[in-house]
């Protein structure tokens, strides 16, 4: 009998998460949440959750952030949603604080008529294995907020809205990044946080 595979949950308070544990939680994954840092890293998988301002989180990172860089560096797989991949970068114009910097690059409001960008859109130009895995096209997003790295390799799919081309999922070595919220992207959204599991346990 294979060992179980825990997946923690970084919670920064914020709001809840019970969509998002649920879709990743599976017979042989055990999904924690935590609400300590230097605790969150001791772990298979770390997510990083898309609930919360960047400010609030980074605050909340900070005791930890050498420990957390360091941990994903070394290879802890990451996975950041939204907010989360936003704080793989190393500022953002939402508000103070400092971001992990595992990704070079900024975060910067989103270039538009409407803002937020709430609702359903298409992820374009897709490399990463893993969304090709979950067969994912439209996803759903709720942000106000950009990722601009400053080395387009890491990105591995995107999405625009009106004339503003923003990436749509990054990845640095085990670390992926999703602008859109995959627990609320129907079957495809879940297929792809299982998808990610899977590439942990492999």
């Amino acid at each position: 009998m294979r060992r179980k595979l825990q997946v923690t949950v970084f919670d920064y308070g914020a709001g809840n998460l019970h969509s998002l544990i649920k879709a990743l939680a599976s017979p042989d994954v055990v999904v924690r949440v935590e609400t300590d840092a230097a605790v969150a890293i001791e772990t298979d998988a770390l997510v990083l959750p898309g609930v919360g301002a960047f400010s609030t989180a980074a605050q909340r990172l900070a005791p930890a952030r050498d420990s957390i860089r360091d941990a994903v560096a070394r290879g802890l797989p990451c996975l950041g949603i939204c907010l989360g991949m936003q704080l793989f970068f190393q500022e953002s114009e939402e508000g103070p604080g400092a971001g992990l910097g595992v990704v070079s690059g900024r975060v910067t409001r989103l270039r538009a008529a409407r803002v937020p960008h709430i609702g359903w859109n298409t992820v374009t130009e897709q490399t990463d294995p893993t969304l090709a895995a979950a067969g994912l096209t439209d996803t759903y997003y709720a942000h106000s907020y950009v990722c601009r790295p400053d080395s387009l390799d890491n990105v591995t799919a995107w999405t625009s809205v009106e004339a503003d081309r923003f990436p749509a999922a990054i990845r640095w070595r085990n670390t992926v990044g999703v602008q859109f919220h995959p627990e609320k992207s129907s079957a495809a959204g879940v297929r792809f946080l299982r998808a990610f599991v899977d590439g942990v346990r492999r």
